[in-house]
């Protein structure tokens, strides 16, 4: 399994044979099959890039949004790997999906989700994983001098010296070393490799709308 991105010269993942560099490829682990590994290096390097920008230390307090999601969602077990405490968002219907995968606390998504997170935490979380990509909306689950990644370009100001960085996977696009430690995870059954649906690659078409629709859970693949 390899990390390809789009914006590369040679295009990205939706074709049949790519090639890659070979510090972007490790080998699947035995007993993960092609489908399930394929959903793991884009997703999980996001969230490994995220903790490691953070960088808590255990004890700590994590705040997820989009926790139900791949990205949130690996983010929430590499944060227990880890030894943070982790309060996760999710609707009713992904409650105890979310539990499952290690939440500590589960608070409901929507519009108070901020409101919920810094209840649940008294001074707000020491650090904040946007995978739902709120923006600034979700700077007030965060303490004073907290910490919050966002995944996608973060737009506005900051509060009470609160950090934003966001996390760029493409930083992570040549570091095997830290792809082959997230199939160590999964291969022990610390990481949640979720297919949602596989679909051939000529109905590609048909899965961009899927994902468009939104509420997948779990990553749509493309087979060849």
């Amino acid at each position: 399994m390899a990390i390809v991105s789009p914006r590369a010269a040679r295009g990205g993942a939706q074709a049949e044979l790519v090639v890659v560099p070979a510090d972007s490829v490790v080998a699947v682990p035995d007993g993960i099959g092609l489908a399930a590994a394929a959903t793991l290096p884009m997703n999980g390097l996001t969230a490994r890039i995220a903790l490691d920008l953070l960088a808590l230390g255990p004890g700590q307090t994590l705040a997820v949004t989009g926790a139900a999601g791949a990205v949130g969602g690996y983010t929430i077990q590499l944060a227990k790997v880890a030894g943070l405490r982790v309060i996760a968002d999710a609707l009713p219907k992904d409650s105890e999906l979310v539990r499952i995968l290690g939440a500590d606390v589960v608070v409901p998504r929507g519009r108070e989700v901020a409101a919920a997170i810094r209840l649940a935490t008294g001074d707000g979380a020491d650090g904040l994983v946007d995978a739902a990509v709120i923006g600034r909306d979700v700077l007030p689950a965060v303490r004073d001098g907290g910490h919050v990644i966002a995944v996608r370009t973060y737009r506005g100001k900051t509060e009470r010296s609160i950090t934003v960085t966001t996390a760029w996977v493409g930083d992570y696009l040549r570091a095997a070393d830290k792809l082959a430690d997230l199939a160590e995870l999964a291969a022990a059954g610390r990481l949640t490799l979720r297919v949602a649906r596989t679909l051939p690659a000529e109905r590609a078409a048909e899965a961009h709308a899927l994902l468009e629709a939104g509420g997948v859970r779990g990553r749509l693949v493309l087979t060849f």
